[in-house]
């Protein structure tokens, strides 16, 4: 059987797709942006963050899990799914420690361009200063558990690229933490900084040291294009 093609709705503009595809991968190729955080390109998606929550049908539904199908009409970009997005990105903001202006990933952060983008200004919500250690044990890597937002990128990369079991999530809640195989350091553990596992975090969480300034702020990723840009270009439409 060859692959089927057919269309949908997303905010009344006509989208291609074939079976298969997800909503967020048929919206990434016919440039419409559905903001992200725990999805990568290369790692099977997991739904875990919700950014990505769009209406279809009437319904809320995560669009890097839910298959595209004909005729579903989908809205993305509404007020009420922005300002659900943006309680989502202040609620990870507020519940690690974020000092964007002095961060290594300052204008290379998937949480601050996402913040840049939604319009949030400042969190509404009190921080809750958790106050984690740094683990810096590894002679190549260091890891700020401030900084993670349980995205599970670095769990399914070591596990589905690696072969390996770096990465996992210990307690639950607002007590959930990421957690380290062996004894609990990362200099003990088996990661390298070759690793998949080393170079997906979308926020400053797994570092790679040595080379955090290497593209040197107001020159990287999102200084000059939001986040997207690179996706709403296919149609034309690149924010700015």
């Amino acid at each position: 059987m060859g692959t089927e093609t057919f269309s949908f709705i997303v905010d009344g503009v006509e989208v291609a797709a074939s079976s298969g595809q997800t909503l967020l991968e048929a919206c990434d190729a016919a440039g419409v942006y559905i903001p992200r955080l725990c999805h990568h390109p290369d790692l099977p998606p997991s739904g875990t963050c919700r950014v990505c929550t769009c209406k279809v049908n009437g319904r809320n539904v995560a669009a890097c899990v839910t298959p595209a199908a004909a005729r579903m009409v989908v809205e993305n970009e509404t007020p009420a799914l922005t300002a659900d997005r943006r309680a989502l990105i202040e609620m990870l903001f507020v519940e690690g420690n974020h000092p964007c202006p002095y961060c290594v990933a300052s204008g290379d952060c998937e949480l601050q361009a996402l913040g840049y983008r939604l319009g949030m200004t400042a969190p509404t919500q009190p921080y809750q200063w958790p106050g984690l250690k740094i683990d810096a044990t590894h002679p190549d890597i260091y890891l700020d558990r401030d900084r993670c937002i349980l995205c599970a990128r670095c769990i399914e990369a070591s596990r589905m690229q690696d072969g390996k079991t770096v990465f996992g999530f210990e307690g639950r809640g607002i007590a959930m933490r990421l957690s380290l195989d062996g004894d609990g350091k990362l200099g003990d553990s088996q990661m390298a900084a070759v690793d998949k596992a080393a170079h997906v975090c979308p926020v400053a969480c797994i570092v790679i040291k040595r080379d955090s300034y290497r593209v040197p702020n107001g020159e990287r990723r999102f200084d000059k294009t939001p986040i997207g840009s690179e996706i709403e270009a296919r149609r034309g439409h690149p924010r700015r």
